[in-house]
């Protein structure tokens, strides 16, 4: 036990001061106000250093507190996808050691060579883990360049798993030090299917428009399916190409780029959006790469039209700003631009979907759209305009049988689609027979019991059957060609399954399919199992596309240093790991 006294510097308390320091005091078990007062007394900093302080060991490496701030830390990094030096900054110090003073932070190569590796290991062995109960997955593959000007192509799977639910992983990030050519594309998404195990799995890809994208798949041989949220902005592009669109759509844009960079404007907007009772909404600036955010311009201008047009009347906005009004001829091409570009922006919105599949509302999206873009009497010139160009873009798209087939029987295995009303009949019964075709072979290559569709008496009857059938089998199997009785057999339980099938109810709209499928999958044996290898594809690759966002913050300029190995453990992490 220490005690000690001072004289008074701040004249907080009269009379002299007291210090005592003791784990487990008289002083602290039956006087604690008076130890409690000489902490207080002693000033901001006292002269002599606490018990807590003189014993207050570092935490070992290896044990388990230790570890596990450790681990959080690296958790830290992978979700924020914070760069390596985070662990050397002045701030992120002194938060830690506040946190835990007898914690010793390691050092930016630990985490970069020992801890982020560990982890990429152990997430990667589940995802592997994972992938094993696929029935068939679909990959997404897309290039991009970093803010640091680097290449890199990103390639993610997705899957239904064994409790009908959609799964999706970022495999992998890829540096492309040679040039995006469908060669070298091909190699990179060949080395991941490998490096996956995932040949086995009939691998089906989606990729943009791009003709390399297209080059790279023949190389592979793998079945290629274009993403339809590229085939709309596609379309959309063509819509902003014309001329009475441009002319608005630059006016707007001037509009909204100088209500974000002038203060008085924005208090001005501000201000008349409260006398007009319009939402606290800033103006959105479009952005060359996304057509829809030429839409959401537009509309939000639309939203704040009474609060932008009385703010630029404004004397002080009035005298900072020239040439940015508009007409009435403006603004009803706006309304009108709007009308025609809602479905297309509603199809991307769908298409974006990550929890329901999406390639079976491709075929049905794909024909509506082309209804709704068929021009009518009523339509004014510009919405003819409009309408035309997209129907046009949109008529070229998914011409070929294979792409076809694979949507239109993706449709045909998703519950609420699956009447096929945007097909004409020999198209439903041709997409219909194409199915039963596949459910025989199915059944032919593993089948089920006798009498999984069958009634009870049928199955009595086709067993007894099997069994005389069994002794001619043995003795003269070999030297006698094999028959189509297995083949037949195999055809009519399709038959039966997809009659019963298609005399189902369909599932509503916003109902999921997914689970549709799980509380049915025992009543149609070989049409679920098709649907688990359909359904699981993309309809778009966006998902690849979205590990742009991320990736740009961590393959910045100011982080270029960041090896490409590193990049693809930080965002494999990010996308993959669970907290």
């Amino acid at each position: 036990m220490v005690f000690g006294t001072g004289a008074q510097q701040d004249g907080l308390y009269p009379g002299p001061k007291i210090w005592c320091y003791a784990p487990d005091s008289h002083l602290t078990r039956h006087h604690p106000e008076l130890c409690e007062k000489a902490v207080v007394g002693a000033g901001s900093k006292p002269t002599h250093p606490g018990v807590n302080t003189l014993f207050q060991a570092k935490l070992p490496p290896c044990s388990a507190r230790a570890k596990s701030i450790t681990n959080g830390i690296a958790v830290y990094m992978c979700k924020g996808i914070r760069p390596y030096s985070e662990v050397e900054k002045e701030g992120f110090c002194f938060l830690m050691n506040i946190l835990e003073p007898r914690f010793d932070i390691p050092s930016r190569k630990y985490f970069a060579e020992k801890m982020i590796p560990a982890l990429y290991d152990q997430t990667s062995a589940k995802v592997e883990s994972a992938l094993e109960s696929a029935e068939r997955v679909g990959l997404t593959c897309d290039g991009w360049t970093s803010r640091a000007t680097e290449s890199y192509i990103t390639v993610t799977v997705h899957f239904i798993n064994e409790d009908w639910e959609i799964k999706s992983y970022v495999l992998q990030t890829r540096a492309m030090h040679e040039t995006h050519t469908g060669t070298h594309i091909a190699d990179v998404l060949k080395a991941a299917v490998g490096e996956w195990n995932l040949d086995a799995k009939k691998p089906v890809v989606v990729t943009d428009n791009a003709s390399n994208m297209r080059v790279a798949m023949d190389v592979t041989g793998y079945q290629h399916v274009r993403g339809f949220a590229h085939v709309l902005n596609l379309a959309s592009q063509c819509v902003l190409k014309i001329a009475a669109v441009t002319k608005v759509l630059v006016k707007v844009r001037r509009i909204s780029t100088f209500f974000h960079r002038s203060t008085t404007g924005a208090e001005a907007l501000k201000r008349n959006q409260e006398l007009h009772g319009l939402p606290l909404h800033k103006l959105i600036t479009d952005m060359p790469v996304r057509w829809n955010s030429a839409y959401e311009m537009i509309c939000r201008f639309l939203e704040q039209q009474p609060a932008v047009c009385a703010a630029l009347l404004s004397p002080e906005v009035r005298k900072n700003v020239t040439d940015c009004a508009l007409t009435e001829n403006d603004i009803s091409s706006a309304e009108e631009m709007v009308e025609a570009f809602r479905p297309m922006f509603v199809a991307t919105n769908i298409m974006c979907e990550e929890k329901n599949p999406t390639i079976s509302v491709v075929a049905p999206l794909h024909a509506q759209l082309l209804r709704d873009t068929t021009s009518t009497e009523e339509d004014s010139p510009l919405v003819r305009e409009i309408k035309g160009a997209i129907n046009q873009d949109l008529s070229k798209r998914y011409q070929s049988e294979v792409e076809k087939d694979l949507l239109r029987m993706s449709s045909a295995l998703d519950p609420r689609f699956k009447s096929l009303l945007f097909l004409s009949p020999e198209e439903v019964q041709d997409t219909y027979a194409k199915l039963q075709s596949k459910a025989a072979a199915l059944k032919e290559d593993d089948p089920v019991p006798c009498g999984d569709v069958q009634g009870d008496l049928e199955e009595e009857e086709t067993c007894t059957a099997k069994k005389r059938k069994s002794a001619l089998v043995d003795l003269l199997g070999q030297t006698c060609k094999k028959t189509s009785y297995v083949s037949t057999s195999a055809t009519s339980i399709a038959e039966k399954e997809i009659k019963q099938y298609q005399d189902a109810p369909s599932l509503p709209l916003p109902e999921d399919p997914l689970l549709w499928w799980k509380s049915q999958q025992h009543v149609f044996p070989l049409l679920s199992k098709l649907a688990h290898m359909h359904l699981c594809i993309p309809g778009t690759s966006v998902a690849a596309e979205r590990v742009f966002s991320t990736a740009g913050d961590i393959i910045s300029a100011q982080r270029s240093s960041l090896t490409p190995e590193h990049a693809d453990q930080l965002l494999f992490l990010k996308k993959n790991m669970n907290i």
